[in-house]
């Protein structure tokens, strides 16, 4: 079985003052600082995430 794949999700805006769900996605993606790049596997729980806060992040397949 072939290993998921990965995205690299980097946090562009500020997560303050925003909704508590949508803090709780940036933290649930681990990231806690602007600018900062993580790599998560590609399920559909992150998918979730990342649409949810979309307007937040850059996402790109690694």
């Amino acid at each position: 079985m072939a290993d998921p794949k990965e995205l690299k999700v980097t946090l562009v805006k500020s997560k303050h003052g925003r909704l508590k769900s949508h803090k709780a996605c940036v933290s649930g993606l681990g990231l806690r600082k602007m600018h900062q790049t993580v790599t998560v596997k590609d399920t559909p729980e992150n998918r979730g995430m990342i649409n949810r806060i979309s307007y937040l992040l850059s996402v790109e397949e690694a």
